[in-house]
């Protein structure tokens, strides 16, 4: 989910079951939504946002589940890292064949 903590991960979850729980009281699901946002105190769009989530996590969305989400969150991290070793790594391989060349003239 959103790195935001505004709302705990009880409230996200007991807003996304009643709109799951309720919607067929409703002309819409953007209808349950809005009602239920409504009254869990938080914005219709983003009480969207953690459906279509929820949606993604049981199957019933495509898309990237919060756990292959954050997977690649951190795969990428680690992608960045390994980028940044890589280039220190080649500076210093530059740095030090100079320094052999340099020597080797005197």
């Amino acid at each position: 989910m959103s790195t935001s903590k505004r709302y705990s991960l009880e409230v996200r979850d007991r807003a996304v079951r009643l709109v799951f729980e309720h919607e067929a009281e409703y002309d819409s699901q953007w209808a349950a939504i809005s009602s239920i946002a409504q009254k869990m105190g938080c914005t219709a769009e983003t009480l969207r946002k953690w459906v279509r989530q929820a949606e993604r996590d049981q199957g019933r969305r495509a898309g990237l589940t919060s756990t292959e989400r954050d997977r690649l969150k951190e795969l990428e991290r680690e992608n960045r890292e390994l980028k940044r070793a890589n280039e220190i790594l080649r500076k210093a391989s530059a740095f030090f064949a100079q320094a052999e060349l340099d020597r080797r003239q005197k």
